[in-house]
């Protein structure tokens, strides 16, 4: 695993802005495509208020949209120990030998080497849990089904059995249809949450796109439980950044090389594996890149992004693309009843001309 730290400081209240409940939204709107879309057009231009559905007539030849087809595994467990007590285990990351990061609540009743069983009791799943490997309370726990030895696929399929979808949390309400927190591209499990901006896309979105000239290729980033996680430290740059596990297919590899196209960005977890391969080379790893002021720019040219949570590497992220600009984007999108967060509406904005990088 690689990390990556970037230039001067920035005190964490120019991440800070005023996001009132009203704005957060609770459920995502019907259709997928009928997300309103914020189109950005730079400190030059003004702004226009469409939908996802005009994707299409915002791109063209030249145009290349990269997505993230990591699809979200069903990472919360609800289990019960030897004694009857309920238990919740909540996986973070699978590790090469076959045991997961997690957070258990309440995690001091539970002693490591407790067997936890599913709440059911049919035997199908059995967690024993593990010594505490971070500061944060994540500890390590193994997965079993009906024997010891498993594969990822045959442990991946026990835990979609039984695991119910991790929510934000600042989503209060359960999700009536659970496919509406999955992307339609969604293919390879590992992610404890969505790349959320990919859930306003639909097949006949994307497929209007490549009409309109566009090519459309694929990341994989496994989306961890940090990506929600605030920050927490005056200056921004002293954040730990959280790590993520990334792929680069030969195709996307082959594209983004060629230096061809404009390259549009679906989503922040599509950034950091775009860039995380432009600044080491690397086509898979773990990075720990925290993209914030003074990053210079690889690949991305164009971003399409929900409204993030104030004070939060996703939005050190957002300024580092447009600038301190970002506050007359957000400004906006309220005054105008943009929908915020997860379920919330889309931006689609313009990366800023290299020449003011440094406003």
């Amino acid at each position: 695993m690689w990390a990556f730290t970037l230039y001067g400081p920035v005190d964490i209240a120019e991440l800070d802005y005023e996001l009132p409940e009203r704005a957060i939204a609770q459920s995502p709107v019907e259709p997928r495509d009928s997300a309103r879309l914020f189109v950005d057009h730079g400190p030059r231009g003004s702004a226009d208020h469409r939908h996802v559905y005009d994707l299409p007539e915002l791109v063209g030849p030249g145009d290349l949209i990269v997505v993230n087809d990591t699809k979200v595994i069903p990472a919360r467990l609800r289990l019960r120990k030897p004694s009857g007590g309920a238990v919740e285990v909540l996986l973070l990351e699978r590790r090469a030998n076959g045991d997961w990061e997690a957070l258990i609540k309440p995690s001091r009743r539970v002693a490591s080497g407790t067997v936890l069983v599913d709440e059911h009791g049919d035997g199908d799943l059995t967690v024993t849990a593990g010594d505490v490997i971070a500061d944060d309370g994540r500890r390590l726990v193994s997965v079993r089904g009906g024997n010891d030895s498993m594969s990822e696929q045959d442990q991946l399929k026990v835990i979609e059995n039984h695991g119910e979808v991790p929510l934000p949390p600042y989503i209060h309400a359960p999700l009536a249809d659970p496919s509406r927190y999955q992307t339609v591209f969604a293919h390879n499990p590992g992610s404890v949450a969505a790349p959320t901006a990919g859930l306003h896309l639909t097949t006949e979105v994307l497929d209007r796109c490549k009409e309109a000239g566009a090519k459309v290729a694929t990341v994989e980033l496994l989306v961890g439980l940090g990506t929600f996680r605030p920050i927490t430290v005056d200056r921004v740059e002293d954040h730990p950044m959280h790590a993520e596990r990334y792929r680069i297919p030969p195709r996307t590899k082959e594209l983004i090389d060629s230096g061809q196209h404009k390259v549009l960005a679906v989503g922040t977890t599509v950034v950091r594996a775009l860039e995380s391969y432009g600044t080491s080379g690397e086509v898979q790893g773990a990075t720990s890149l925290f993209i914030r002021d003074g990053y210079e720019w690889k690949n991305v040219d164009r971003l399409m992004t929900n409204f993030h949570v104030p004070r939060s590497s996703l939005l050190a992220l957002v300024r580092a693309f447009v600038g301190p600009r970002w506050r007359d984007v957000y400004e906006i999108a309220l005054n105008e009843k943009y929908r915020f967060l997860s379920f919330g509406d889309a931006m689609l904005l313009e990366r800023r001309d290299h020449e003011t990088t440094a406003e």
